[in-house]
């Protein structure tokens, strides 16, 4: 099991104080990790990172800017000594680039499409390219994307994310060649493809929000995932301490569905 130890790793978690990220800088940390929460929400990553105890830290990242991610690569040397993992957690959707009775496809704003791709694809090649750089002259190190089901298949209503989760499946895949190849064998980059997780983001959108019964959209998803539930955060944990370990040292350029069966059923 001692595969599996993250004692001595620093792990850097872009949109670390959202809800996934929250859990999974948890779950670094109880598995020996010290930990930089990333994140837009300068105070919600210092409170997470305090709460996480005095070998962690809190620090402000736009992934959209540079010198944002430069700034944030500096406090995490300052503050750990250096990053060993970078976790692109930063990401989501828009309102307004999600279809319905009063947005349909061809009214999408430009800019709600822009927003959505730069976020979740922009928002972590940049990232990577930072602290990649930092890895290579180091000549190892781990970057774990964080894909979607949408990258396998696309759904219904969310164009924009679906076609931006499908990019940052297809960069994962490009990165992990490039840098092994260009750089070192000993540089590891790879995905998790979260299925259907209650978020502050998608809430609403499986779940009624005065009655808490699924919405159409979330019963449609339930009847479609053979686990028969929703994640939970904590669900991604054992998968993405599994990549970024050295229990996985010879995987690189995957991206794996963690998503109750979701991908694998065919709807008979």
């Amino acid at each position: 099991m001692n595969m599996f130890d993250l004692r001595g790793k620093r792990i850097a978690i872009t949109g670390g104080a959202g809800v996934l990220g929250t859990s999974l800088a948890r779950g670094f940390a109880a598995a020996g990790a010290s930990i930089a929460v990333l994140d837009l929400a300068l105070d919600r990553a210092k409170s997470l990172a305090a709460d996480l105890g005095a070998d962690h830290i809190g620090a402000e990242i736009n992934v959209l800017e540079i010198d944002s991610i430069h700034a944030s690569l500096a406090a995490c040397i300052s503050g750990l000594g250096g990053v060993d993992i970078l976790v692109n957690g930063a990401g989501g959707n828009h309102p307004k680039a999600t279809t319905g009775p009063d947005m349909p496809f061809f009214d999408i704003p430009k800019d709600s499409l822009e927003f959505v791709s730069g976020l979740n694809l922009t928002g972590t090649i940049l990232p990577s390219q930072v602290f990649g750089k930092h890895m290579v002259n180091a000549k190892r190190g781990n970057i774990l994307n964080i894909s979607s089901m949408n990258a396998f298949r696309p759904l219904t209503r969310i164009p924009a994310y679906s076609a931006a989760k499908a990019a940052v499946s297809n960069f994962t895949q490009w990165l992990a060649v490039h840098i092994a190849q260009e750089y070192s064998p000993n540089i590891r980059v790879n995905a998790v493809a979260p299925g259907f997780f209650l978020t502050d983001q998608n809430r609403f959108l499986l779940t009624d929000k005065e009655s808490g019964e699924l919405t159409p959209r979330g019963d449609q998803i339930l009847r479609h995932t053979p686990q028969g539930r929703f994640g939970e955060p904590d669900d991604l944990i054992g998968t993405a301490v599994w990549l970024v370990s050295d229990a996985s040292k010879f995987v690189t350029g995957i991206v794996v569905p963690v998503d109750g069966g979701f991908s694998a059923y065919g709807g008979v």
